[in-house]
């Protein structure tokens, strides 16, 4: 393994120094420090260096869905946007509800090598929510499963649920859950609002949302299991939140990017890349998840990295399949909706891209301090730096980006894995 050493860099955006690495450890970390024969060097030029980001939420669509991305493709994305680690959701074709898929996820992301690559389980089998799937067997697999989830579906039966979080108290693992009662949102387009009624859209209502999560909580105190809810969008859902921990409820939650900046205004013109599940909310939703991102009600930031092949994407909106790209866009927007505001500062950034979601998958070697003896896993960010986004020049196989043409603040210099670099000035380096 290649020595390291990064000179000229601001941990947590402080004091620069140069970072000396060694076996993949931070072996150094000073002023005037010299590169020992053989080793790489990295002029960082005063970028911040954080600890690697870690997303608990991505659709790397492998296996079954390689037209609209790949392990392959979906890693180059991440190591791009500054992670190092990510998990990656069941809804494949067949669905990760076994051992046999969960260790084929593992083993792929471990051949391509450049970001840790964690499948998450199915809950019931088929996403089917009617029978368990093998929570036990994928935990003790060679994939190691931490995370449980039916994105894309809800676990709406709550016997089943409670059972699932009954099983994952015992196993020490987490669920996550898709919070949306169908009942409710049969045939729902947008967020039920004034947008969804003048372009003439059925209303998706908040309560789809707060009603599970509040159900949830109650389970999970009950059965003193882990749950984490999966892409929080309305006000009245951090208010259930926020009761539930207040109250010792082992919850925690997370926010997309996208529903940190955008809003249903956008959906005029009914360009489906503004499609998604959770729609798109109010400004008034917005303002309030930044506000509990920043006080820690939200946990983390996870992208819901979710392509698509343009098939599915350059359609009619009642056709098109939901679903944003997020991993190279994810840091760029929070510095735009959190640090620029002055939200959060680099610390704070730290925190809800890299050591809450390491702690919530339970990934002792990520999310790690900047310290000597700390696996060299870093996100190497120019905080003055600004970029276009262009959907056609992204890692990703697919183009849906809702930030198109967009010039967004905040680049990714480098990404460090284990002293290993894995991108550079916009290129993986395999």
């Amino acid at each position: 393994m290649t020595d390291l050493l990064i000179r000229d860099t601001r941990p947590y955006g402080g004091d620069p120094v140069d970072v000396l690495v060694a076996d993949g450890v931070v072996a150094t970390i000073g002023t005037g420090l010299t590169a020992p024969g053989g080793a790489e060097t990295l002029d960082a030029d005063g970028a911040v260096l954080l600890p690697g980001f870690v997303d608990l939420h991505v659709h790397l669509r492998e296996p079954g869905g390689e037209e609209s991305e790949t392990i392959e493709t979906g890693s180059r994305a991440a190591a791009l946007g500054g992670f190092t680690a990510v998990f990656a959701m069941p809804n494949t074709t067949p669905v990760a509800d076994s051992d046999v898929v969960v260790e084929h996820v593992r083993r792929r992301g471990e051949e391509i090598g450049l970001v840790d690559v964690h499948p998450v389980g199915a809950v019931t089998v088929g996403l089917g929510g009617e029978k368990l799937a093998e929570l036990g067997t994928m935990a003790a697999s060679r994939a190691a499963v931490r995370m449980f989830s039916d994105d894309g579906r809800c676990v709406n039966d709550p016997l089943i649920m409670r059972r699932a979080l009954e099983y994952a108290s015992a196993l020490d693992v987490v669920i996550a859950q898709h919070a949306e009662d169908h009942r409710l949102t049969g045939g729902a387009q947008a967020h039920e609002g004034a947008v969804a009624a003048r372009l003439g859209l059925a209303g998706w209502p908040a309560t789809a949302e707060e009603t599970i999560v509040a159900r949830d909580c109650a389970l999970a105190r009950e059965a003193g299991a882990r749950l984490h809810v999966c892409h929080i969008s309305t006000a009245r859902t951090i208010d259930v939140l926020r009761a539930a921990k207040a109250q010792g409820v082992r919850v925690s939650a997370e926010v997309t990017p996208h529903h940190l900046l955008l809003t249903d205004s956008r959906l005029t013109g009914y360009d489906p890349v503004n499609k998604v599940n959770p729609p798109l909310r109010t400004a008034d939703d917005t303002r309030a998840m930044r506000e509990a991102l920043a006080e820690g009600v939200i946990d983390v930031v996870a992208t819901d990295h979710a392509p698509h092949a343009a098939q599915y994407k350059d359609t009619e909106w009642q056709a098109a399949k939901p679903g944003m790209l997020g991993l190279q866009t994810a840091l760029s927007v929070l510095v735009e909706t959190m640090v620029e505001p002055g939200l959060l500062d680099w610390h704070g950034v730290a925190r809800v891209l890299s050591e809450r979601p390491a702690e919530i998958g339970n990934l002792p070697d990520q999310g790690r301090p900047i310290a000597e003896g700390e696996p060299a896993t870093f996100a190497l960010v120019d905080p003055d730096g600004v970029w276009t986004v262009r959907g056609a020049e992204l890692a990703s196989k697919a183009a849906n980006t809702p930030y198109e043409g967009m010039r967004l603040p905040g680049t990714v210099v480098a990404t460090v894995l284990r002293g290993r670099i894995t991108a550079q000035d916009g290129k993986v380096v395999q």
